[in-house]
């Protein structure tokens, strides 16, 4: 007899083929084909053996294998096989037991899919395995013991005890040989199911006397190349005296047991009668040795014949269970009875997704039905129960479609946003159609990848600002912000100006702005007079590729401040001359004298500018108009009213604080103008110098007097050194006296600083810093005087006097 291996050897060599069945049909698998392949291989092949070269029988180069990461996708924990994506074939992976991953059940094949991508393709492959002669026939007892009445009548049968074979079709059972003897025959049987069993025949009646013990073997062969047999003993012990064997009242019984029924579940009661009277009449029950394991799955009274649920059924194993059941009376005689039990599917099994692939990140830009999964979806149970469907739970952009062979692919179901969806949880849910229906969950979680598709946005329109003028540069006027919506590197905002010219220059000279914080700063001080607004456009822009960006427009309005004094337009400082308004001597109450106009460069309030008499010869003879600035009589000239009238008039305007200018106004009350000249050359020549020639004076004469001082002080301290040393007294210089230039005088007799000096002014025909003018009077009230030469009239136009004076009674000053 062949070993084991060389049985194997010999099925390889003979019964190995690859056929590559069906013709290519076309699916929609994610829009691409799917070509289904078959190979027959024997089983029990060692590992790395080759099964087929897939690349050659799907029509694929091995580039497209490489580049589609192709893979082999099976739902099972055990890989039998292996795809070399280099050499593009189908090998071994591990040992195939046909037994093992069949069972009965033929033909015996399993399925997976081999998986590309880029595009995506699913090739499913089916791989059958052929049984090779590897298992003999085996009993489940290696002894079987009948006790036999001698009194058993001719063809009386006895069933025997099937025989089990692992393999299937001619490898399988094949026949059952009794050794020969003289009283017993052998009858085979066939179940419905292929299955086979057989009987012994009492073909001569048993004589205890003669032989009260029989030995006999039972060899069942299976059709195998080399064939391979198994023998059990039979023991045949000869009972006296029993006739009748019990018989079943029915050769079938039929029952149905739901799946996953409780232990004890009653299932069918058989019955069979023996017309024997007595013990030879008592029937027993038992289960017939037809078939190892059936009888671990349930239990029979053997009094009564109740047969029940010993063991948890699954209907995912046995769908339908046979096997035979026994009756034996205390004669030894039997008889048996065929049972068929019909498992009715209940749903306990849930679906179970395998996750094929998945992707995440996905880019916000992928247009809806972008493909980001693939799932597979099982359910054990049949029927209804069996039947699954996949949901997404929630409200979500996303869906799920059936593609082929419970695959599902998982797409967009619209346009991905970020800014709104971030990332996203997606629970797939997978039910069945049973009652009450199972379901599974299975979450998976997606981040969804940012695109610069927002540019920067600024929550106002329009941005305006007020900075007082005479601001310092670099002062912070406002902030402008723009927010971005995107994230990382898009979302970065940085600002800029706009290239304008604002009064002709750019605007970079005026203001700048932070490139980070959007904070506008001044590059100079501001003149509210030179102008009075900016209008100037900042661009906000990201840092994405390509950058976005936004405008909006800024307003900065310069707001005015009190830093003009009121500018006197008249009457007109003329230098060193005199201008005299002349009142005749006949002029009413109200007479209008003459009118300061000045002006403030300054806007609003602090160009309202008010006039007041701060001095005046005779404060009873003129006031000035608050409003207007219009010098008034505000009684009747008289006589006795002196001819030299001099006015001061403060112009002051409503700042805060307020600034003014200082006008003097020179009167001349008379009615001619010999008489007007005759009074102003009697004008003293003490001159009122303005502040800063003042001060420079009084400076001067505080340092004349301070080394005088000085100088005594040393002189003495000398002195009083000498003559204590006894020394000779030296004649020392005259005493330092403080010279005055020529033509100066002490006005006021005291001697000290507050004196008031006359002095000369010598200029040239040329110089620039002349203040005499020589002009044409406007009215005949007017008088000019020129100091050129001390109460000479050098020159006279038009009626109009221009005398020397020391000084001009026309004196503005400015506070």
């Amino acid at each position: 007899m062949e070993s084991k291996e060389q049985h194997r050897d010999r099925g390889v060599k003979w019964r190995w083929r690859v056929e590559v069945c069906l013709a290519i049909f076309q699916l929609f698998f994610l829009n691409k084909v799917e070509a289904q392949i078959r190979y027959s291989i024997p089983e029990e092949m060692k590992k790395g053996s080759l099964v087929g070269n897939v690349a050659q029988d799907l029509g694929l180069d091995l580039k497209r294998l490489r580049s589609g990461r192709a893979r082999i996708v099976t739902g099972e924990n055990i890989q039998y096989t292996e795809l070399k994506t280099d050499k593009g074939t189908l090998v071994v992976n591990e040992r195939i037991d046909r037994e093992q991953l069949c069972g009965d059940v033929t033909p015996c094949s399993f399925t997976f899919e081999i998986l590309l991508e880029n595009p995506m393709e699913l090739h499913p492959v089916t791989i059958e395995v052929l049984d090779v002669n590897d298992n003999a026939p085996t009993f489940q007892n290696s002894h079987l013991e009948f006790e036999i009445s001698e009194s058993a009548a001719l063809s009386s049968r006895f069933v025997l005890e099937s025989a089990d074979d692992a393999d299937v079709g001619v490898n399988g059972l094949r026949d059952y040989i009794l050794t020969p003897n003289d009283n017993f025959g052998l009858k085979q049987h066939v179940n419905p199911d292929g299955s086979k069993y057989a009987e012994m025949v009492l073909q001569k009646p048993l004589d205890r006397e003669a032989q009260p013990r029989l030995s006999l073997k039972l060899l069942a062969v299976d059709g195998g190349n080399p064939q391979r047999s198994g023998t059990v003993n039979i023991g045949v012990h000869i009972l006296d005296v029993n006739d009748n064997a019990p018989v079943f009242n029915q050769t079938v019984y039929k029952a149905t047991v739901i799946e996953n029924a409780p232990k004890g579940t009653h299932i069918v009661t058989v019955n069979a009668s023996d017309i024997d009277s007595g013990s030879n009449g008592k029937v027993t029950y038992s289960f017939s040795k037809s078939k190892a394991g059936i009888a671990d799955l349930f239990d029979i009274d053997e009094v009564t014949g109740r047969i029940y649920v010993a063991k948890e059924i699954d209907f995912e194993k046995d769908k339908k269970i046979e096997f035979r059941v026994e009756a034996k009376d205390q004669g030894g005689l039997t008889d048996s009875s065929k049972i068929e039990i019909e498992v009715i599917d209940v749903n306990d099994n849930a679906p179970v997704i395998n996750v094929m692939s998945f992707t995440s990140p996905v880019s916000e830009d992928s247009p809806a039905g972008t493909t980001i999964g693939i799932i597979n979806v099982k359910d054990l149970d049949s029927a209804e129960n069996g039947q699954v469907r996949c949901t997404i739970e929630g409200n979500v952009p996303f869906k799920i479609k059936y593609n082929v062979r419970n695959y599902y692919a998982l797409m967009t179901d619209a346009a991905l946003d970020r800014e709104n969806l971030s990332d996203c949880n997606i629970t797939v849910v997978a039910s069945d159609a049973g009652s009450p229906p199972l379901s599974t969950k299975r979450t998976f979680y997606l981040k969804v990848a940012d695109v610069n598709d927002n540019a920067p946005v600024f929550p106002r329109g329009f941005y305006s600002a007020l900075i007082a003028e005479n601001n310092s540069p670099g002062v912070s006027i406002l902030s402008v912000n723009a927010k971005d919506p995107d994230e990382n590197q898009n979302a970065r905002v940085s600002y800029v100006l706009e290239d304008c010219a604002i009064g002709g220059a750019p605007v970079s000279e005026y203001v700048s702005v932070n490139a980070e914080s959007g904070v506008i700063h001044s590059m100079r001080s501001f003149d509210y007079e030179q102008i009075k607004q900016l209008v100037f456009v900042v661009k906000a822009q990201d840092g994405g590729s390509p950058p976005l960006s936004s405008n909006v427009t800024v307003k900065i309005m310069i707001q005015d401040q009190n830093d003009n004094p009121p500018q006197v337009l008249y009457p007109v400082q003329t230098g060193g001359s005199v201008v005299a308004e002349m009142v005749p001597r006949s002029a009413d109450v109200g007479y209008l004298v003459t009118k300061v106009v000045a002006v403030d460069v300054d806007s609003g309030q602090n160009a309202w500018l008010s006039y007041k008499l701060q001095k005046a010869t005779d404060r009873a003879l003129f006031e000035v108009g608050s409003q207007n600035g219009e010098i008034r009589t505000i009684r009747q000239v008289t006589d006795k009213d002196a001819v030299k009238q001099r006015l001061s008039v403060i112009v002051e305007d409503n700042g805060q604080p307020s600034r003014s200018a200082t006008v003097i106004v020179n009167v001349a009350v008379a009615d001619s103008f010999p008489e007007v000249l005759s009074e102003f050359t009697d004008f003293p020549h003490d001159k009122e110098y303005n502040d800063n020639l003042t001060f420079y004076l009084v400076l001067a004469l505080a340092v004349v007097s301070f080394l005088f001082i000085t100088c005594l002080v040393v002189i003495i301290s000398v002195k009083i050194y000498r003559w204590r040393q006894s020394r000779v007294l030296y004649q020392s210089n005259l005493p330092v006296i403080p010279y005055y230039p020529p033509r100066y005088s002490d006005t006021l007799g005291t001697g000290t600083l507050p004196h008031v000096y006359n002095y000369e002014v010598c200029r040239t025909t040329d110089s620039r810093k002349s203040d005499c003018k020589f002009g044409r009077a406007g009215s005949q009230n007017v008088l000019i005087m020129d100091p050129s030469s001390k109460g000479t009239m050098q020159r006279m136009q038009s009626e109009k006097s221009i005398l020397d004076e020391p000084d001009s009674p026309l004196e503005v000053s400015q506070t």
